[in-house]
């Protein structure tokens, strides 16, 4: 088995408690019967593995980055602009596929942020773009994974909507159509790759909160807690 590189991005594990699954529940509910906010937390995890000595040691995203949101015009570098969709499950396994990729070869921390905004709804009522921006490591744990020539690639395996985002469907069927806000659970692969051969691959999984209103295309609002299957 090859090696894993600590330093990644977009590693989450769904090691939530009850309460926390019912809090989430909770949530979804608030924006489908209100049509304001959507609770997101984010969590790391995953196999931890040895890295190589040269390699940034850290297991993950090493400080939150602040909530500034990127200026507008700013070049992306190598983050694939968002599709054009109205399907949230094939929106949200594209967007997926996002998070996990970065190249620090090529693209800056900034032109990671950049991208990644792009993906985000315009309607600011809804958005939490803090849960976006804090899958991408901070400036000095960046500058350290671009001296190794890391990136990583990803592939994705399903998507479906969880059992509590359908329960609350279930419960309000006509509620949706005030945000028209999709819980939406994405498990996948993300393969790292670094100089001298070094590398590594894990699974990953991930709930997103997605818009996709009749009138547009889809968008993504948020990073959200894995529920129950």
């Amino acid at each position: 088995m090859g090696k894993r590189s600590r330093p990644r991005l977009g590693a989450l594990a769904s090691h939530w408690s009850t309460g926390r699954r019912v809090a989430f529940l909770a949530a979804v509910l608030a924006v489908l019967l209100a049509g304001a906010g959507f609770a997101a937390y984010v969590t790391t995890g995953g196999g931890r593995g040895a890295a190589p000595a040269d390699e940034p040691s850290a297991s993950g995203p090493s400080a939150r980055p602040g909530t500034s949101v990127p200026a507008s015009g700013t070049p992306t570098g190598t983050v694939s602009p968002p599709p054009r969709l109205s399907d949230p499950l094939a929106y949200g396994r594209a967007a997926a596929v996002m998070l996990w990729s970065y190249d620090t070869r090529a693209t800056s921390r900034d032109q990671q942020l950049a991208g990644m905004h792009a993906w985000m709804t315009t309607e600011t009522k809804y958005t939490d773009w803090t849960s976006i921006q804090a899958q991408v490591p901070d400036p000095l744990l960046w500058s350290r994974m671009h001296d190794q020539a890391q990136y990583a690639t990803a592939t994705v395996s399903a998507s479906r909507f969880p059992s509590a985002f359908k329960q609350a469907l279930a419960e309000a069927p006509a509620a949706l159509t005030e945000a028209y806000i999709y819980a939406v659970t994405v498990t996948g692969k993300q393969t790292i790759a670094w100089k001298d051969g070094g590398g590594g691959a894990e699974d990953r999984s991930v709930t997103l909160a997605v818009q996709c209103r009749p009138s547009a295309d889809c968008a993504l609002v948020a990073i959200a807690p894995n529920t129950a299957p």
